[in-house]
């Protein structure tokens, strides 16, 4: 690993001698007046906005250095690739030796050969023949990066860690429990052979109505604005010049920008119907603590503002997160939500690209959507320098990520999956994260020797966990899924038991005997 890594580094020092390059360019306006969905109502003033910076280290003149001579050597359908994320339920390891994609993703219901209790190995075994199969296809030599939802944990994964979703962890108010947690979650996925988790969600959830509140911190900003950075330095760790990511770490992406948690009724992938200046105040959130922090990407809401979607809207996608705001990572699209925009569908958006979207997610769309942006870009729809812009900052991600370095010196260790270390962080999470509404008659602490009933569905670890837990909805659990794992039920069982007393579980919460 070491005379791998220092080969790399050398090889970019001495390529930096030659090459001058700015620190950050001037980013390309690439949608037209005609082609612009922006509207009066939803264009974005980079004037009103904080400023935010990515570390210098992002780019150093060594990465850029070796990227500009990297994209020198990439034919035009190489660097459309580099643009386009499939998923691994609809792409095979052999179709990267035709298509040179840039990217994969495992999403919520993706798993290997359709198996969502697929061993931890064969998780490792298809990040392996995917890398293979992209190292075999001849041109220009760019790794894939491998993305995956890991957002509570490595929750894919039967056996790794589960932690809160962030509604729990918000109410510890903790940020170093969550750094913590990120440096345990980075870990265990790399182990599994991913590079990226699509975390931290900094929503700020307005309306409880909206099906996805669970995956914010809080109603409140501040708490979002407070963890957004430890949670990114926990599975990023920081970005040093002219070095990549410390072993065991995982780039990091930011999501979903922007007021996700805003939407009129909580509608899913709905408008937010509200100023520039609340949104800016409420729904920032977080955004510029990570940056600063050095998030590497960013993804795009699905939602809009006041009916435009951000994911085709270039004055928030470029004007403010590449002015103001100072990102200098990757912005990646939700799933097919390009496709949403107007004129576009999820086989052919140029609008989007155009935009600020600088890799597609495109996770059963991704053949055809090669095809078009391709096409794009040589008939000029998409202008050379866009196309450019975006794969050097995806190219930038990777060298930042160590995707160049053949060595993974912990991918495999699969004795870090579900760690006691890790599980004890996940019961200091659980103590943190819960709230007490009510102790009437001092119920709590539970004396010994005493009767309980413990009501409701307090044996089911599946429900407890949630959504984005083995499966996308985590629905179809059973506690056989969690062999590390303990129910509430169980818990409390266990303890009151141990005092003496007896416990009852009831799931409707009827009793014969008075507790």
């Amino acid at each position: 690993m070491r005379k791998t890594a220092t080969a790399l580094v050398i090889t970019l020092m001495s390529s930096a001698c030659a090459v001058a390059l700015p620190s950050r360019p001037v980013p390309v306006q690439a949608v037209t007046a005609e082609a612009s969905i922006v509207t009066d109502a939803a264009r974005a003033h980079p004037g009103l906005w904080p400023h935010a910076a990515s570390p210098a280290a992002m780019t150093d003149r060594a990465t850029e250095a070796f990227v500009t001579e990297l994209m020198s050597r990439m034919t035009l359908e190489e660097k459309v690739g580099q643009t386009i994320q499939a998923d691994i339920g609809s792409i095979k390891p052999e179709d990267l030796l035709t298509y040179p994609l840039g990217s994969i993703l495992a999403g919520g219901n993706s798993s290997p050969g359709g198996d969502e209790r697929a061993s931890a190995d064969k998780w490792v075994e298809l990040a392996q023949a995917f890398r293979a199969a992209a190292a075999q296809r001849p041109g220009a030599k760019v790794p894939l990066i491998y993305g995956i939802d890991a957002v509570h944990g490595h929750n894919n994964i039967v056996g790794a860690t589960i932690f809160p979703h962030n509604i729990g962890l918000g109410a510890a108010r903790d940020p170093d429990l969550i750094r913590r947690i990120g440096v345990a979650t980075a870990l265990e996925v790399a182990v599994t052979g991913a590079d990226w988790t699509f975390g931290p969600t900094l929503a700020v959830p307005r309306d409880d109505r909206w099906g996805r509140a669970y995956e914010g911190y809080a109603e409140n900003p501040e708490v979002a604005q407070s963890y957004a950075g430890p949670m990114t330095l926990g599975l990023q760790g920081t970005l040093s010049a002219d070095h990549p990511l410390t072993a065991g770490h995982i780039a990091g992406s930011a999501k979903h920008f922007l007021a996700d948690g805003g939407t009129t009724g909580g509608k899913d992938q709905g408008d937010y119907a509200g100023s520039e200046e609340e949104m800016i105040r409420t729904h920032l959130s977080g955004y510029p603590q990570a940056i600063d922090a050095g998030v590497l990407s960013i993804m795009a809401s699905f939602s809009s503002w006041n009916g435009v979607k951000h994911s085709g809207n270039q004055t928030i996608l470029t004007d403010v997160l590449r002015g103001p705001l100072g990102f200098d990572g990757f912005v990646v699209s939700d799933w097919n939500a390009h496709g949403q925009l107007p004129g576009c569908s999820n086989e052919s958006c140029a609008l989007a690209f155009n935009a600020g979207i600088d890799m597609f997610m495109a996770p059963d769309s991704w053949k055809p959507l090669y095809a078009s942006t391709l096409a794009q870009v040589k008939s000029g729809e998409i202008p050379m320098a866009r196309l450019d812009e975006a794969v050097r900052r995806i190219l930038r991600v990777k060298v930042k990520t160590g995707l160049f370095n053949d060595s993974r010196p912990v991918e495999g260790h699969l004795n870090e999956l579900g760690s006691p270390a890790h599980r004890a962080l996940a019961r200091e999470a659980v103590r943190k994260s819960l709230v007490l509404l009510k102790n009437e008659g001092s119920v709590l602490p539970i004396r010994a020797g005493a009767r309980v009933l413990v009501a409701g569905h307090a044996d089911d670890i599946g429900q407890a966990s949630g959504g984005w837990t083995l499966t996308w909805q985590g629905t179809g659990n059973t506690n056989a899924d969690f062999p590390n794992g303990q129910s509430i039920w169980s818990g409390i069982r266990e303890a009151v038991t141990a005092g003496g007393g007896q416990a009852t579980l009831s799931a409707d919460g009827s009793f014969t005997q008075k507790p």
